[in-house]
């Protein structure tokens, strides 16, 4: 990875846990070159307790290792993250009011892009 430290996609409670997709990094990794600005990864990969502590859905894609939370602030942001993910083939994309959820789940609904404000 060039943009990434293995350390930015470990569960943020501190277990160490990080089951992270290869493709997913490798995925947001080009997304983050083509974008040209930094991705803050608020949350990546979680444990299960950790997940219920930061009221996570029951199902997150967040357990599986398939998604991550990028802050975003403005919708200059907002607009150059979602065009950079959405070029390297990422289909399910949630907008919300500071960052954006971008994941590889396809036991969801695929294709979604959504705002959530």
């Amino acid at each position: 990875m060039r943009f990434f430290k293995e350390s930015e996609f470990e569960c943020k409670c501190g277990c160490g846990l990080n089951n992270m997709s290869e493709v997913l990094k490798k995925k947001l990794d080009e997304a983050r070159k083509i974008a040209n600005i930094p991705f803050v990864i608020n949350s990546a990969c979680r444990c299960e307790e950790h997940n219920k502590n930061v009221g996570g859905e029951l199902k997150s894609s967040h357990l599986k290792g398939l998604a991550v939370d990028i802050k975003s602030l403005t919708n200059i942001d907002n607009f150059l993250i979602v065009s950079a993910l959405m070029n390297v083939g990422f289909k399910r994309i949630l907008i919300y009011k500071r960052f954006i959820h971008v994941d590889m789940d396809y036991e969801k609904v695929n294709p979604i892009l959504k705002i959530m404000r």
